[in-house]
């Protein structure tokens, strides 16, 4: 029994209830691409300056995590926004990630995809202020990941926004990195609920505006885009746009709140996923895809919609904050041995948020170590004076 506090203000008993899920691998072949983002484990013992240093990874339990993500047949999302890229890990620490995470996957019996994250912030804003200076930022981190074998995802860069760019250079930039990839690349459309400072992303007024330039950059060399991440948090949007997409361009979504019905489709248009909330529900994310190819729509179903109140807690606002749940979870499950992110960013949230992630993760089935859960969650609660 534990006593869990209540955004009221109350302290609440609670046993737990929810039936585990067993983590597998799929039985078929899943018909949706999905990539899960995975967070960064932390060496508390070799961590210094928290704030301020290149943050200690536990390269074991970091890799061992991504591990468990490729046994279960999802591919990986590396070094992106979930592992705190810009919020905690510099690029030294993130190419190093990538480096070692695609020898695991070379080595990984599944074969696993994984793309990762190519962005700018190894320079600082002050020497982004052309769009040159952004193109050469962006080639840099690009030739580290293809030399490791990545797939490149084009991270929205907070450096063209910062000098204003209109569409022009925004096209300029994507046009160059696009046309110069070794592979078809991924673009990442992330919204201002997940950074801020990315406001007015693509130079443009409106969202109606920017779904054209969009289009317009993709359809001017569709062979050279696999697909594009969407993290905006709005449905009907996601399915306009997906509709509208070449043949052969995929919709990764990346709106943690609806991917249930935007994975499945509408009949003549589905979405991919390339989703953070997939690391913390692995199991049912991946019997729910294998239900799904196996045309057992209700099973997919009923492995998804306890996780949706689960997904929209983890990924409140302000939804930047997110990255701690996903972590959360993996200590709880025993994934890791602590509760300690780069930059402290564990105190992010609060305690009755920890506390409403643990209700809601044990209903959908994903306390898969429900006596280690319980400790642990009481051990947290005793640090909050529970």
């Amino acid at each position: 029994m534990l006593k869990l506090p209540t955004q009221d203000g109350r302290i609440e008993d609670y046993r737990l209830q929810g039936t585990p899920l067993v983590p597998r691998a799929p039985q078929v072949e899943l018909t949706r691409t999905a990539f899960a983002a995975a967070h960064v484990v932390s060496d508390p013992l070799a961590e210094r300056d928290p704030w301020t240093g290149r943050p200690a990874v536990d390269w074991d339990a970091t890799l061992a995590f991504r591990q468990g993500l490729w046994d279960q047949g999802l591919g990986l999302a590396e070094a992106m926004d979930t592992a705190q890229r810009g919020m905690g890990v510099d690029w030294a620490t993130a190419s190093e990630l990538i480096e070692r995470t695609m020898v695991a996957a070379k080595a990984h019996p599944q074969n696993p995809r994984v793309a990762c994250g190519a962005g700018t912030d190894h320079c600082a804003l002050p020497e982004l202020t052309s769009a040159d200076a952004i193109i050469a930022a962006y080639e840099h981190q690009a030739e580290v990941i293809e030399a490791a074998g990545g797939q490149l995802i084009l991270m929205a860069t907070r450096a063209l926004p910062a000098i204003g760019a209109d569409k022009e250079v925004y096209r300029t930039v994507y046009r160059r990195l696009i046309d110069g990839a070794a592979q078809p690349v991924i673009l990442h459309w992330l919204g201002e609920m997940f950074d801020p400072a990315l406001a007015g992303y693509w130079g443009c007024d409106t969202v109606a505006e920017a779904n054209d330039f969009v289009l317009d950059l993709i359809c001017e060399n569709p062979t050279q885009v696999d697909g594009i991440k969407i993290s905006l948090l709005d449905q009907a949007h996601e399915e306009a746009f997906r509709a509208r997409l070449p043949g052969g361009v995929r919709l990764y979504t990346g709106d943690d709140f609806n991917y249930a019905p935007l994975i499945e489709g509408d009949g003549s248009h589905h979405s991919h996923a390339l989703l953070g909330i997939f690391a913390a529900i692995a199991p049912a994310a991946s019997q729910a895809l294998e239900a799904l190819a196996m045309g057992d729509t209700a099973r997919y179903h009923a492995l998804l919609a306890p996780t949706v109140p689960l997904s929209r807690e983890i990924f409140r606002a302000p939804t930047r904050f997110y990255k701690a749940g996903i972590a959360y979870l993996a200590w709880l499950n025993g994934a890791q041995s602590h509760f300690i992110m780069p930059g402290g960013f564990q105190a992010s949230r609060d305690i009755t948020h920890y506390a409403e992630v643990f209700r809601l993760a044990d209903t959908a089935g994903l306390l898969t170590q429900p006596e280690l859960a319980e400790t642990r969650m009481k051990a947290l609660l005793s640090v909050h004076g529970i």
